[in-house]
């Protein structure tokens, strides 16, 4: 249960951290090279915010998780799974559609 809880809290830390760096600091390079040799020098900004966010919001969820199921075994650890994971990916597509084109 203990390892449990870290796994999904420290996975889900590091996502947070890389999603801060690729916000703030624009390190598109921690994303691989495909997903951002298309985009404009102009819009890096742009892109490294949404990405990043989408990031954040993938690891918070992945926190909350954790979180949820050391408190209790029910399946609202989950739904913040699932919630964080959806709304990450969708940011995710529709930031590669914008400033790549495409999803790969």
């Amino acid at each position: 249960m203990i390892v449990e809880v870290i796994t999904y809290v420290g996975v889900g830390a590091l996502l947070i951290v890389f999603g801060l760096l690729t916000w703030k600091k624009q390190m598109v390079s921690l994303l691989h090279s495909y997903h951002y040799k298309n985009v404009k020098q102009t819009d890096i900004p742009a892109y490294a915010k949404q990405m990043g966010v989408g990031q954040i919001v993938i690891g918070t969820g992945l926190c909350l998780c954790g979180l949820l199921r050391a408190l209790s075994k029910t399946a609202v650890a989950w739904g913040a799974l699932i919630a964080g994971l959806a709304a990450g990916l969708l940011l995710f597509h529709r930031t590669q559609m914008k400033y790549n084109g495409s999803w790969f």
